[in-house]
């Protein structure tokens, strides 16, 4: 079965089953050695890769610009399922970030202006204050996308579908990129 056939299946078993958030993830980045993770949310499939987006400003946006390689976990308990996966990011078309950012509410359009993601504030109240003064700047125009507001595009090169099994002995299946080709292997718990 191709990777990207079998994530499909479990990602939506997982929309309808999964109680919570299906499309949040934990996300790695490695940066001067040392390994940092975070949750997102998946914000689009497409056929060679998983979109999330970011502030590249932030931490996990400069840790992206340093170094694109990055890995992906989706856990559902509620299934007892989770999904492993290791590519390249890369930015994805203006069109792709622009069509997203304007299909999100008003309010996340505005946050995007008034953080500067990542970095120290003085206070709670000093955000607050930024939201109100970009509130009042776009009062009566459409929120454009800031330029550092960018999608990023997870191109899996490795993939691995776990699933729990009684007594520890769960069954892990990894898919790997040899010569363009996916190929398939069955791991030992």
């Amino acid at each position: 079965m191709n990777p990207f056939k079998k994530f499909n299946l479990w990602f939506n078993l997982a929309k309808k089953n999964h109680p919570f958030d299906h499309t949040a993830f934990a996300l790695g980045t490695t940066v001067n050695k040392k390994v940092y993770v975070r949750m997102v949310l998946l914000k689009i499939i497409l056929q060679d890769g998983f979109v999330f987006f970011t502030n590249l400003n932030s931490k996990k946006g400069q840790h992206f610009i340093a170094n694109n390689n990055l890995s992906m976990c989706f856990y559902w308990e509620s299934i007892n399922k989770q999904i492993r996966i290791v590519g390249k990011g890369s930015v994805v078309s203006k069109k792709i970030s622009d069509d997203y950012f304007n299909s999100r509410p008003r309010g996340s359009q505005i946050g995007a202006w008034a953080s500067n993601q990542s970095s120290e504030i003085p206070s709670f109240d000093y955000l607050q204050k930024r939201e109100k003064h970009f509130e009042k700047k776009f009062k009566d125009y459409n929120v454009p996308r800031p330029d550092h507001w960018e999608g990023i595009k997870i191109e899996p090169r490795e993939f691995e579908f776990w699933q729990q099994g009684d007594y520890r002995l769960h069954k892990r299946e990894a898919y790997y990129l040899k010569n363009k080709d996916w190929k398939r292997k069955i791991l030992s718990p």
